[in-house]
Parts: structure tokens; C-alpha cells; sequence
């Protein structure tokens, strides 16, 4: 909400300067964002008359004018301003003047004749960009008055942030009502105007959406002067709020909406076939907006309308069909209580915003439409003259407005400051806020324009305000910390991370909400859940994989030359809408070399293997196994599942050839994602006696089908559980000649001991054999030597 300070100080006048003027609004919760000069400085600028106008001798473009500024005799000044004529009152800036960018004014002499001062045109004092010609000033400004008191520039533009809850506050009157019970000073609103009437016509109105539209004022003004000009007074107020002027009918329209909260339309009456009907579209209805946009209508949205065609969009913006026209007689002024759930997402739909419709969608007060229609009817008999009609107001169903109760003892709970009863009084009557007392109770019957007074915590929040935030204490309170138990068998999120940054991986976050275009390229059967409103159109979907988000990440180093990636990500992703169906990951993707480039050691591309490495030291002490997998999103010959302590938690891989050309990557990034869950959890500590004998060391080297996984090999060596064997490890895997195609060696390192005594040569080749025996009989196993 922008508004003028000086139009505030018209209804309301604290012994403020503009400053804390500002100061008190943000700490009454509405925060002042801008503060700015209606315009810039300058000085020795008052308003003249041109009286005579004559031709340069010396030059064709330029005119010698004589102008009056009421004192002395006139002054004759050199012009050439297209527009200047005599009669005309236009700015003048006297010798010694100084003017916006520096420029100082001076008697000069110009091609042979004197000039006294200049004539200036807007742009020359920084009012607005027009430099076509003089500004031309009201005819009722009086000679020799300075322009600044003349035009009221000496004036800030407050700029203020008003909550989706307090759309009274859209107005100067609402403004003006919170300033005075903030400060005390009391408010003087605008009366609300009796019209005598002209013409016994009232307007014949319809209204077949009761729901959505409850209250419907309008009344006929015939016999105006559509071609009327605005005052100058009422322009400079709705320019400094931020509005064009346009003519005057839909200037005094503008201008009651800032200044009571209510928006109001004005349709040429010429252009009404019958009744006036306030309906739903129908199928196969068009309409052209005023701002020139062809709508094909659809049926949830609602319209103001004749009994032939529609005429406006009700709450948001008039139709074509509803314009004032340069030769306009007869102007129905409509003030329409329309429900917020009609209007509401309407515009951000259609694609546009107006004013109207940004107060309707938070709701305006439904008892003020006929009061601004009668307020506009006041202004356009004023400027534009003509016969005002009857007032036809339609009523129906009006939102209830329930008392509500706030309890002493309750407020002084919530605040924590002893607060009396008649502190608490004293501020519903600053707010104008009817009350009774029941004991140290209060019932607050809250007015219509504030339908945020709903319960008792609202009551306690404008008592908060009132009585001001500053001047509640902030008691210290004795806080004593707890040792929170941690279960030895659970490892925090926080470890987990620590664990990968202190392997060079570096945490990100990214957006829970990613594009559906990036989830279908990752899997084309992934039915991730829509957004319903989303932030921005390629952030459609919620994420059902950390993937999107750290890919998203990776390009844009990439392509900011990063030669080296490994990014991680412990969040949450959307399987459905359920609780349980939200898991917690963590997940990771590694490009680029596997060492910063160094001296002592070569630059070699990060593989499965690196990856595969990070993970298990990530799970451990848990065994990690990484049986082959297939995801569509991975390389069908370099990925695999995670397979923790037997159950299969994850995954792992280089990322789909036909994906790394689609986000056109220089290379192929190796990612992996577990559930955190399946990571948090840890065995406890078993006690284990020191081994009081040496460990005995035999390699067992063995040829299998290329087929045959070699952790199939060591889990089925485990699950024998052949006596004294201490640890089983695979170390080496040989391919190639003297073996024969599809086939491989696999050397198996395995120790072997007992805690209490040292075995002998017996029982340790009774262990090897045991294990020769596993791998014959499972896998057909043939023994090298």
C-alpha cells in the first residue's frame, strides 16, 4: 500500500515527524518499506503567468514571453516551449533558482535579448519524464506562490506492507484508524455524504450467485460531463499512490477505493441491455477485458453482466463493453460485496493483477459498498455535475461477525506483563473495537472490515500491538540444559554426513520440488505427486529421488567449468502422500578424477569402485555387497543394488548413457542413494577376546564360470561356517590366458586361528579342505595350485 503522507495527515495529524511516523507503523506490525520524496529538491520556483507572447527577432524556434509572478512588474523570459500561450500559469524559476541535477539559474541574455528567468516543463524539475512542453498548472493558482506549497511537493511517499489479514489497512481511512490508535490522536474520517436525488430511476438488478456475491449497490447519475477535467488535487493523490489518471469518472472510482478500501466500477449506462445480472459463465462465453485480453470465460468464473452479454469480471476487472466513453451522459456507479473464494487464484490464473481484485481476494468490508457509492456519487456531482438517482441496495446472506471473548488472566499468561483490565479497555476503545465487559472478561463484537477478529488469540495479539511490542520486557528465564540419551545402536544423520565430507564429499541442498520432465527422463514410468501451486512451471512434481536435484547441481558446475564433483544430499524424497511414504536418503554423485590433481599420482576418471568404496566406509561396521542391479536410470552394465547385512537398501552406479547425452555432461558422474534408516542403525559392541596364538595364512586360488558373482563365492565360504576361520577376503581376480574364454580366477585370502591355543598342521588343512569342499560342490570350483 503507497499512499501520500499528506493525504494521511488530511484524516489524521500525530505530532509525528515522517520518521517516526514510520518507526510506529512497523512496530504496530506494519512494516514500512520505502519512504521517498514526492519530489526532488529544488528551489526559487514559483507559478507565473504568461501575459504576452511574441516572437524572438533573433531566432525562429524561440518566443519572448512576458510573464507575471505577482509581485514587481513582470519579467520578460525567452521560451521555447511549443505549448506556451498567454493566459497559461506555468512554473517559473526566478534568477538564483536551483533546479533538480544541479542546474542553477541565472539572468542571461539569449541571441540579443534578456532573459529573467526560464519557464519550466516537468521534466526539468524532476516531476515526471514529459519534456513536450511548460507544465501547464491549475488555473486557480495564484501568481507568485511557490510552487512547492502550490503543488504540495514537500510530501513522502510511504510505501507499507500490509498482511494477507489486514486488508482494512488498504485505504487511507484504514491507515488513518490504525495511526490513531497507535498514537491516540483521534481520527477524522470522511462523513458518509447524504445525496438529495435528481431522477426517481433506480438501477434493475439480478442476482442469480447469492453465495458469491451478497451485497450489491449501485445507483444511475445521468446528465454528467464525462469530458470534465480532474482536479489537480485528486490527481497528485492517486499518482502518489501509484495509479494513472485517466478521466475523471474513473479517477473519482480510483480515488474512493484508496481512499475508504472500496473498489468500485462505473459502466456507460448506454451500453446496459436490461437488467443488470450478477451470474456464473456460461459455456462458450467470451469476453475482452479493458486492458485489451480476449477471455473464452470459463464456468467457475464470475461476472457482472447484462441480460444480452457479459460486462466486466466481477471483483477483478470491467469489460470492454463497460468503458466511460469521451461522450458518456449517464454512469451507473456499482459497489459490490464480492466473496474472497471467488476471486481468489483468479488473476494469477488469467495472468494478470488489478487492484480491485487484489482487496476482493482478501476480503473487503461488506458494509462499505453502498457508503463509497454514495461518497463517489458526491465527487462525480461535484466535477462532473448531473442528477444523482435512488440508491438501489441489494442485500443477502452477510457474513457473520460472532463476538469474541478475551479473559484478563489469559492475556496476561500469553504477554507475560501484569496487564489491568482497564489497559486492556482502553485499547479496544483506541481501536474503535465495541465491547462489553463480563467480570474481568471482555466480549468484542468485532466490526465488519475486521473480519480477522475471529478468537480470543486474536484479541490478545491488537492488545499486543497497542500496548506496544517494545515495551514488553524480555525476562530472563532459567534454562537448564538435559543430556539428551542417545541409543548406542543408532547413529545420527549428522554423523553420516560428517562421514562422507571427511571423504571429500561436499553436502548440498536442493529443492524438495523438481521438473516432471527431468523425473520421466530419469524413469519414464515414475508417477512422482503434482504441485499443486507451483513456485515456478518447471517445478511442477515432488522429488521421488535425491537424483534431479544433485544432476541440477552437477550441470551447473560443470558448466562453470568445475572439473572435479562430489556432491551429496541427506533429505527427504515423496513417494506418495502418506507420512511413511516420505523417507529420509542420502544420496550422491562424483565426477570428474578421483584426486585432485597432484604430482603423485595420475589423473584417473571416478568409477563404480571409488563410489562403491565411499558407501561401505559410510555403513560401517556393517557389510556392504553390491550384487548387479539394473535401474533405468543407470548404466546397465556398471551399476548394482546395496545390499546391507542382507537386506537391499539402495543403490549404485554410473549414470545412463542416454542421460548423460540428454544433460549433455562431458562425462558419466557415478551416483548412489540409501535410506537413511537403513544406515542409522548399528550392532552393538561384542566383546571379543585377544587372540593368544598366531593367525594362520592360506590362499586359496580357485577357477569359476565368468559368471559367478565372487561375493556369491565368499557369502557361501561364510555361511559353511567351517571351524577356526577368522576372516575370508577375496584379493585378487585374474582374466586371460591359460584360461579359457568365460571363465576366471579368484585368489581368496583366509585366516585362520583359535583364541585359546595354536592349531596344529592337521586341523588347519582339515579347515582348508572343508573350504575346497564349499567351493566344488556349490560352484564346480576348480582348484589352481
Amino acid at each position: 500500500m503507497k499512499f501520500s503522507e499528506r493525504w494521511l495527515r488530511t484524516m489524521v495529524d500525530p505530532p509525528l515527524d515522517t520518521a517516526a511516523l514510520c518507526e510506529e507503523l512497523t512496530m504496530a506490525g506494519f512494516e514500512v518499506e520505502s519512504v521517498t520524496a514526492a519530489a526532488p529538491p529544488f528551489s526559487g520556483v514559483v507559478v507565473g503567468r504568461i501575459e504576452t507572447v511574441v516572437p524572438h527577432p533573433n531566432a525562429d524556434r524561440l518566443r519572448v514571453c512576458t510573464v507575471d509572478i505577482g509581485a514587481g512588474a513582470p519579467l520578460a523570459i525567452v521560451c521555447g516551449a511549443p505549448n506556451a500561450a498567454a493566459g497559461m500559469l506555468a512554473p517559473t524559476a526566478l534568477p538564483g533558482a536551483a533546479l533538480p541535477g544541479g542546474v542553477a539559474i541565472a539572468a542571461a541574455t539569449m541571441r540579443g535579448v534578456a532573459s529573467q528567468g526560464m519557464l519550466c516543463s516537468a521534466r526539468e524539475l524532476g516531476l515526471s519524464e514529459d519534456a513536450a512542453g511548460l507544465l501547464a498548472l491549475p488555473a486557480d493558482f495564484v501568481p507568485g506562490t511557490d510552487l512547492r506549497d502550490a503543488l504540495g511537493l514537500d510530501d513522502a511517499l510511504i510505501e507499507v506492507k500490509i498482511l494477507p489479514n489486514r486488508p482494512d489497512c488498504l485505504s487511507i481511512a484504514g491507515i488513518a484508524r490504525e495511526v490513531a490508535a497507535i498514537t491516540g490522536v483521534a481520527a477524522v474520517l470522511p462523513p458518509r455524504p447524504t445525496i438529495a436525488p435528481g431522477h426517481s430511476r433506480v438501477p434493475a438488478i439480478r442476482i442469480e450467485a447469492p453465495a458469491a456475491c451478497p451485497r450489491f449497490a449501485a445507483r444511475l447519475v445521468e446528465g454528467i460531463d464525462a469530458q470534465a477535467p480532474t482536479p489537480a488535487w485528486m490527481k497528485a493523490r492517486i499518482e502518489r499512490s501509484g495509479i494513472r489518471p485517466i478521466s475523471a469518472v474513473v479517477d473519482i472510482t480510483n480515488y474512493v477505493m484508496l481512499e475508504l478500501g472500496q473498489p468500485l466500477h462505473a459502466y456507460d449506462e448506454r451500453r446496459i441491455a436490461g437488467e443488470v445480472v450478477v451470474r456464473f459463465a456460461r459455456a462458450g462465453e467470451t469476453l475482452t477485458l479493458l486492458n485489451g485480453d480476449a477471455l473464452a470465460l470459463a464456468p467457475d468464473l464470475l461476472l457482472v453482466a447484462d441480460e444480452a452479454k457479459p460486462l466486466g469480471l466481477a471483483g477483478i476487472m470491467g469489460g470492454e463493453h463497460s468503458g466511460i466513453g469521451a461522450d458518456t451522459t449517464s454512469v451507473l456507479l456499482e459497489g459490490a460485496f464480492w466473496s474472497p473464494d471467488v476471486v481468489q487464484g483468479k488473476m494469477r490464473r488469467l495472468g494478470f493483477s488489478s487492484d480491485a481484485g487484489y482487496r476482493f481476494e482478501r476480503g473487503v468490508d461488506f458494509a462499505l459498498g453502498p457508503v463509497a457509492v454514495d461518497r463517489a456519487t458526491e465527487l462525480v456531482l461535484a466535477i462532473c455535475g448531473g442528477r444523482a438517482g435512488p440508491l438501489a441496495d441489494v442485500v443477502g446472506s452477510l457474513p457473520a461477525r460472532p463476538p469474541a471473548r478475551l479473559r484478563t488472566l489469559r492475556a496476561q499468561k500469553i504477554l507475560g506483563i501484569p496487564l489491568t483490565p482497564a489497559e486492556i479497555g482502553d485499547v479496544f476503545t483506541r481501536l474503535a473495537l465495541p465491547f462489553r465487559r463480563d467480570g474481568d472478561d471482555f466480549v468484542v463484537a468485532p466490526p465488519s472490515y475486521r473480519f480477522d477478529l475471529c478468537i480470543e488469540e486474536d484479541l490478545i495479539e491488537e492488545v499486543a500491538r497497542i500496548h506496544g511490542f517494545d515495551r514488553i520486557p524480555a525476562a530472563a528465564s532459567a534454562h537448564v540444559q538435559h543430556m539428551l540419551p542417545v541409543p548406542e545402536s543408532q547413529r545420527p544423520l549428522a554423523q553420516l554426513s560428517r562421514r562422507l565430507v571427511d571423504r571429500d564429499w561436499q553436502e548440498v541442498v536442493t529443492f524438495g520440488f523438481v521438473s516432471g520432465e527431468r523425473e520421466r527422463l530419469l524413469d519414464a514410468a515414475a508417477q512422482p505427486m503434482a504441485v499443486l501451486n507451483p513456485i515456478a512451471a518447471h517445478l511442477d512434481v515432488m522429488r521421488t529421488t535425491l537424483l534431479p536435484g544433485l544432476l541440477e547441481v552437477l550441470r551447473t558446475n560443470v558448466n562453470r567449468r568445475a572439473t572435479r564433483v562430489r556432491i551429496f544430499e541427506a533429505a527427504r524424497v515423496f513417494e506418495d502422500g502418506s507420512p511413511s511414504g516420505q523417507p529420509m536418503r542420502i544420496g550422491g554423485v562424483a565426477f570428474g578424477p578421483t584426486l585432485p590433481e597432484q604430482w603423485g599420482a595420475g589423473l584417473r576418471a571416478v568409477d563404480f569402485f571409488d563410489v562403491k568404496s565411499d558407501v561401505e566406509a559410510l555403513a560401517a561396521p556393517r557389510a556392504v555387497a553390491t550384487p548387479r542391479a539394473l535401474r533405468p536410470f543407470l548404466h546397465p552394465g556398471r551399476s548394482a543394488a546395496l545390499v546391507i547385512d542382507g537386506v537391499e537398501a539402495g543403490w549404485v552406479g554410473e549414470l545412463h548413457p542416454r542421460i548423460v547425452q540428454a544433460l549433455e555432461l562431458p562425462g558419466a558422474p557415478v551416483a548412489f542413494e540409501v535410506p537413511v534408516e537403513a544406515l542409522a542403525m548399528l550392532p552393538l559392541p561384542a566383546v571379543r577376546p585377544p587372540a593368544r596364538s598366531p593367525v594362520v595364512r592360506r590362499d586359496l586360488a580357485v577357477v569359476v564360470d565368468e559368471s559367478v558373482p565372487a561375493q556369491s563365492i565368499v557369502d557361501a565360504l561364510i555361511d559353511a561356517r567351517v571351524p577356526y576361520v577368522d576372516t575370508l577376503r577375496p584379493f585378487d581376480l585374474y582374466r586371460g590366458s591359460p584360461l579359457p574364454n568365460g571363465q576366471k580366477s579368484l585368489a581368496i585370502l583366509v585366516l585362520i586361528r583359535d583364541t585359546e591355543r595354536t592349531l596344529t598342521d592337521a586341523e588347519i588343512e582339515g579347515t582348508v579342505d572343508a573350504l575346497r569342499r564349499v567351493l566344488v560342490e556349490r560352484f564346480g570350483a576348480k582348484l589352481r595350485h
